[in-house]
């Protein structure tokens, strides 16, 4: 069987030969070969996730059943209100490609119109038939086309032809119908989960557009408090000690004013450091400069060291450094473990490793900690609890990796990340990433 996307059939005005079929309320019962044929197109539908293979299935069973050798399906495009063909067996590429009809030409275009079968006996003689002169060419007589329906809403048509004139049965038409309703669920259960896969792509897209200009303003804000902030501060400092030291020697012994000018230099001091915390937290110097291993060192070391929580690192040799999109984004899925140790786990010692393994960067955070029942958590609470753990798993799952939490309570909590090596060697220039 081959694939392919067609040109319509466009109908002629005149008199109609050919004969609407209602469905078949009260045909027999099913044949075994029927049924067969039905339990094959049922399990190819659950079984298979490819549209065009389960349409092949379903096309291949009928023409076996049928004992003909020449069909195909052609679906509608909703944009255009067109059918074309998607799969066809026993007709020319030239002719599936040429076959593009809109609703109501043609015998197919009043089937996907009407929502009911049409059949003639020979299809060249037909005034209904579009373009004869590939029908002639092609040989067809005996013609049947049914429709592909779900939620009574016509999602395509599948037509049988042989190259000899011939009536199709009630029995024909039964199956005919009967597989055309299996195919109209699998054709809408496809256009669903594409539907579901462009809004998931969108939901990436925009949850990308929003990380990067979240890092493009941590970067701004991190080098106006550097660049202003701090070295106001510093200038500060400066004086208030210069100012100290000019008492001192003029020997003014106005004990209030000493004590005054020493709380304000310590106070200088202090405020001065929290800028640089929070330039570090922002954007840490080192992640630039030196990459993802220094950054997550340093990091770890000033959150935690002051803690008393000891800490053990193990980190591969990189050999070359990590894109900039993959050194944020781990360092910041670390930078929100490291802080829920900080402030939730009541650990005493953490390790963290990054390593490579096969194809894949894996980057592992672990401790002692008090643990907590991850089942428990299933989306953000308006408290803003969970917000961290799916926050880390989105930016993950942006690289194309997984993130996993493993915890119990009293038992510590593990956070696996694992994220595929896709970037070349040439696309990246060495900064010497490991220590």
């Amino acid at each position: 069987m081959k694939a392919g996307k067609g040109k319509a059939l466009a109908g002629r005005k005149g008199s109609s030969s050919s004969t609407q079929v209602d469905t078949p309320a009260t045909a027999q019962a099913a044949k075994p070969d029927e049924l067969i044929a039905l339990s094959r197109v049922a399990a190819a539908i659950s079984g298979l996730t490819d549209l065009d293979t389960i349409l092949r299935v379903g096309l291949d069973t009928v023409l076996a059943v049928l004992d003909r050798g020449i069909g195909g399906i052609m679906l509608l495009d909703d944009d255009t209100g067109t059918l074309s063909y998607r799969v066809y067996h026993g007709i020319s590429d030239d002719y599936a490609r040429e076959m593009r009809i809109r609703l109501g030409e043609g015998i197919a275009g009043k089937v996907a119109e009407s929502a009911r079968a049409a059949m003639v006996e020979d299809i060249s003689q037909s005034p209904e038939a579009a373009h004869p002169e590939l029908i002639s060419k092609e040989g067809l007589k005996a013609f049947v086309s049914v429709p592909l329906m779900s939620r009574d809403r016509v999602l395509g048509v599948m037509n049988i032809a042989s190259n000899l004139p011939h009536q199709f049965t009630e029995k024909d038409i039964h199956l005919l119908y009967a597989t055309g309703d299996l195919l109209g669920m699998a054709i809408e259960q496809a256009r669903l989960y594409g539907e579901l896969r462009r809004s998931r792509e969108r939901y990436r897209q925009l949850v990308r557009f929003a990380l990067m200009a979240q890092e493009e303003e941590r970067r701004r804000i991190s080098r106006e408090l550097h660049d202003e902030t701090s070295q106001a501060l510093s200038g500060l400092v400066l004086n208030l000690q210069a100012v100290t030291e000019m008492v001192e020697m003029a020997g003014i012994q106005d004990a209030r004013l000493k004590e005054t000018l020493k709380k304000a230099h310590g106070l200088a001091v202090e405020v001065g450091n929290e800028i640089h915390r929070l330039i570090v937290n922002l954007r840490p110097t080192l992640l630039d400069s030196l990459g993802l291993v220094p950054a997550l060192r340093q990091h770890a070391q000033s959150v935690l060291e002051p803690l008393g929580i000891s800490l053990s690192f193990h980190f591969d040799e990189l050999g070359r450094a990590l894109p900039k999109d993959v050194e944020t984004n781990l360092f910041r899925v670390a930078q929100g473990a490291i802080g829920n140790i900080q402030q939730h786990s009541r650990a005493t010692s953490v390790s963290i490793s990054l390593m490579v393994n096969g194809n894949e960067l894996v980057m592992t955070i672990s401790d002692n900690g008090i643990g907590f029942d991850v089942s428990q958590i299933k989306t953000v609470e308006p408290s803003g609890r969970g917000a961290g753990l799916f926050s880390m798993k989105e930016r993950v799952q942006l690289m194309g990796g997984t993130c996993n939490v493993k915890s119990q309570p009293g038992r510590g909590t593990t956070v696996t990340v694992r994220v595929p090596i896709q970037w070349r060697t040439a696309s990246v220039k060495d900064k010497g990433a490991s220590s």
